[in-house]
């Protein structure tokens, strides 16, 4: 790695690098070990690198193939690397300096171990920098044209164009607040915080950073989607709860919060995410009332029967592209239908635990049908007498029941209400409600 390359482009050059090695997701890299030591200016110009090529990474190949000798080649990965990266800066960014965005690009290609295309991508960078900015590239060429045929037929074209457009903006930064005192606190701290648009415990962050600050650190506030948050507040109250997919705990602590009576059990299959998990949940009101197991979902071990369960299964997360942008180019077409037999069985098991009268939330992060309404409709005739053992709620119904309760509340409320429901189901949609895209649907073990 050549020493002079500034330290944001280098460090992004490196999470990039890691990424297309599927090392790890762009997520956890971007706030990693990584980044530590970067400036507050270089971790932004950093976190704007990374995000931004990946999420442009289709059309800047379509770019950069009009200039290829042979349009069809195969290049590597170094290569590829330093093209998006110089690509996207000269054609997405104002402020980069051309030679800086050429430069360094060739430079990484001439300490990678393909120097002698450090020429071929000095050339390609040079003619796309004399190309005007791209406002003739539509979002929807971002993506793979198998994911936007998938969409088109599912949710209409207006609706595709939406989530498309959506999936290529910074995220809106939401909390979860705990406790009041955190508000005050984050403040206090310098950050601008506005009510969310669909629970009364969220909230926006308008401007600040908050991600090392007390509040969070101590888990009385947390970054968190308002749709993730939303999910959590649907499955209710109950006395002995199940979270059969825990880590990284995001909604457990949702449940711990809206049940201070309850005993919660959180599972997941990787120990190490849980041993995060429990550091995270670690508020001394939260202790004594969750136990932890490493167990796979799929094999749920005997632990009694609980009233409720959130089974908030691991899908493909094509309704959080906006938030990983780097799952559009590893997503397959067959991934799909093999994530949704895994779902399948983890929601029969999850159901065998569930007593009688207790409800169980199945949830996603897809926008997948196959992931989402035909797992329920798979799976509810193969439980035995399944049509008269389990029922299938209207989760409307129960989303007006906690808007009577004032614990969901705000400006996207009514429109959540009159789109974001059909059959029953919550289906979310990014460009059309807020936040990520999430799919639940609530069943109920009769007495």
């Amino acid at each position: 790695m050549p020493a002079h390359l500034a330290p944001a482009r280098r460090v992004a050059f490196q999470v990039l690098q890691k990424i297309a090695a599927d090392m790890g997701n762009s997520d956890t890299l971007l706030h990693g070990a990584m980044l530590q030591g970067l400036s507050q200016l270089d971790l932004n110009l950093c976190t704007a690198l990374v995000l931004g090529t990946l999420r442009w990474q289709c059309a800047l190949d379509a770019k950069i193939r009009e200039h290829l000798s042979q349009p069809s080649m195969q290049l590597p990965e170094p290569v590829a690397l330093a093209l998006r990266m110089g690509a996207f800066q000269l054609l997405f960014m104002d402020r980069i300096p051309v030679h800086a965005a050429i430069f360094e690009s060739v430079e990484w290609v001439k300490h990678s171990e393909h120097p002698r295309a450090s020429g071929m991508v000095n050339a390609i960078l040079r003619k796309l920098a004399t190309l005007p900015k791209p406002a003739i590239i539509q979002p929807e060429q971002a993506y793979p044209e198998w994911v936007i045929q998938r969409w088109r037929k599912n949710y209409g074209a207006a609706a595709t164009k939406n989530i498309c457009a959506a999936g290529q903006q910074e995220p809106t930064t939401s909390l979860r607040i705990f406790d009041p005192c955190a508000e005050e606190e984050l403040q206090s701290e310098g950050a601008q915080l506005a009510p969310g648009v669909l629970l009364a415990q969220a909230r926006t962050v308008s401007s600040g950073d908050v991600s090392s600050t007390c509040a969070l650190r101590e888990g009385r506030a947390q970054f968190q989607d308002e749709g993730s948050q939303l999910v959590a507040e649907l499955l209710g109250t109950g006395q002995r709860i199940l979270d059969c997919c825990a880590a990284p705990g995001g909604k457990t602590a949702i449940l711990l919060n809206n049940n201070p009576q309850a005993q919660l059990v959180a599972c997941d299959i990787s120990s190490a995410r849980l041993k995060v998990m429990r550091q995270r949940l670690a508020r001394p009101e939260w202790q004594g009332r969750i136990a932890f197991h490493v167990a796979d979902a799929e094999r749920l071990p005997e632990m009694g029967l609980f009233d409720r369960i959130l089974c908030d299964v691991p899908c493909s997360g094509t309704g959080t592209l906006a938030r990983n942008p780097e799952i559009r180019h590893r997503l397959q077409p067959g991934d799909i239908s093999r994530q949704a037999i895994r779902q399948r069985s983890i929601l029969a098991a999850a159901l065998r635990r569930l007593a009688p009268g207790g409800r169980l939330l199945y949830a996603t992060c897809s926008l997948e049908p196959e992931e989402n309404e035909a797992v329920i409709q798979s799976v509810l005739p193969e439980n035995g007498r399944a049509q008269s053992v389990y029922a299938l709620l209207d989760l409307q119904a129960e989303l007006e029941h906690r808007i009577q309760q004032c614990a969901i509340r705000g400006a996207a409320v009514a429109h959540l209400l009159a789109t974001g429901f059909r059959s029953g189901y919550l289906r979310t949609l990014p460009g059309v409600h807020p936040g990520d895209g999430f799919f639940a649907a609530l069943i109920e073990r009769k007495n």
